[in-house]
């Protein structure tokens, strides 16, 4: 099944995290469990800088997710101190840079025209991609972790406390609003919506995977990811924390103490499901269905028949990323600014590189010229490429 991207979604019709750090209000990387030792292996393989750069002070110690904007030709990435990079992905040169002088809880998102962020006193702010100037403004409700996203007409953001807002990407005006019911209890983790022409998918801390009408903010349809169950409130947690995964006119999605699914974007009825936890979106490849646990296991399913092929625990509680595709290898980052690089026949380990030491929390991104970005917490910002070793 063809893999879509957020833009090729746009025209049709319609990312231990068992831990006290990621619950809402927290800010620590330490967990109740034991992570991993980094793992000693007999690499066959490298990574190769092409560039690299700093992105201001990165998260700058804030629990952040501020992943940057890969628009083809130009990636956009922005610190929690309110910088603004446009960068050549090719070489690293910097087109531009704007300073807001506000702090910034999520972005970067954009469309054709603008970007979008959102500072940490909850303004949602639209940018000129030209050379960062503001364009225009409007308050939130709640504070925000999730880049905001949009179709071009509409510009979608999620707060914490289950608010979905659209606004008219063309002024700010304020389109619609949804609100969803929240739990007692959530990670402090959230998932950008998906927007398209028709349909707004968001990934809900309530255990749903919800879609909304673009035009009018009603209720399409609900999935149900996770369903909460036990005694406390931390038993009962059920986030969809990461952002649903477009296979043609399916999503594939995946819960916190919940299931991985493939769900028909139409209706909402589910084709088929397994029991998994994770709070990261699902990854395919070479046949395969990639998942990173919330445990820090990364399991490889069957893609026809969703059996187990592979598991690698060698990583576990180790935070990893959401697990993306490259050449012949699954890359993962961790808490601990570690790149490893597993065999995607086997799970083996066949590369590791330390590249940031105050963590990965960010997915890497394919670039189009075949490279990977890299982005870090302290704010470095890499491309790299595969370096077979002799």
């Amino acid at each position: 099944m063809p893999v879509m991207s957020i833009g090729q979604i746009r025209s049709v019709s319609l990312t231990g995290l068992l831990a006290l750090a990621l619950l809402a209000g927290c800010s620590s990387n330490d967990t109740f469990e034991q992570p991993a030792p980094v793992p000693n292996i007999s690499a066959s393989v490298e990574l190769e800088s092409v560039w690299t750069m700093g992105v201001g002070d990165g998260h700058a110690d804030n629990f952040l997710y501020l992943a940057p904007l890969n628009a083809g030709d130009t990636l956009y990435a922005a610190s929690a101190e309110g910088e603004i990079w446009a960068v050549d992905p090719e070489n690293g040169e910097v087109a531009w840079y704007q300073d807001l002088e506000e702090e910034v809880s999520a972005g970067v998102g954009g469309d054709q025209g603008n970007l979008y962020l959102v500072t940490r006193d909850a303004q949602l702010k639209a940018l000129s991609r030209q050379d960062g100037t503001e364009l225009w403004e409007q308050d939130l409700p709640n504070e925000v972790l999730a880049s905001p996203q949009s179709n071009g007409r509409l510009v979608v953001a999620q707060t914490i406390d289950g608010k979905v807002l659209a606004f008219n990407a063309n002024g700010g005006d304020k389109a619609w609003q949804y609100d969803s019911d929240v739990p007692v209890l959530s990670m402090r983790a959230a998932a950008s919506p998906l927007v398209g022409a028709d349909l707004v998918l968001a990934s809900l801390a309530n255990g749903k995977l919800m879609a909304i009408s673009a035009e009018n903010g009603q209720p399409v349809w609900q999935y149900e990811v996770g369903q909460p169950q036990g005694r406390t409130e931390l038993e009962r947690l059920v986030d969809v924390a990461g952002e649903p995964l477009i296979l043609e006119s399916a999503a594939m999605v995946v819960g916190y103490q919940g299931k991985l699914a493939l769900v028909d974007l139409q209706s909402g009825e589910e084709i088929w499901s397994r029991r998994e936890s994770s709070l990261q979106s699902p990854m395919i490849g070479n046949g395969n269905i990639f998942v990173a646990g919330a445990n820090g296991d990364i399991t490889a399913y069957r893609g026809n028949d969703r059996r187990e092929v592979w598991k690698q625990d060698r990583l576990s509680w180790r935070q990893p990323t959401q697990p993306i595709v490259f050449d012949d290898y699954l890359m993962v980052g961790d808490y601990e600014g570690y790149i490893h690089m597993l065999s995607l026949e086997d799970g083996s380990l066949q590369g590791q590189l330390e590249f940031d030491d105050e963590g990965l929390r960010v997915p890497f991104q394919r670039l189009q010229n075949g490279n990977l970005l890299v982005y870090g917490n302290s704010g470095k910002m890499s491309v790299v490429k595969i370096r077979e070793r002799d």
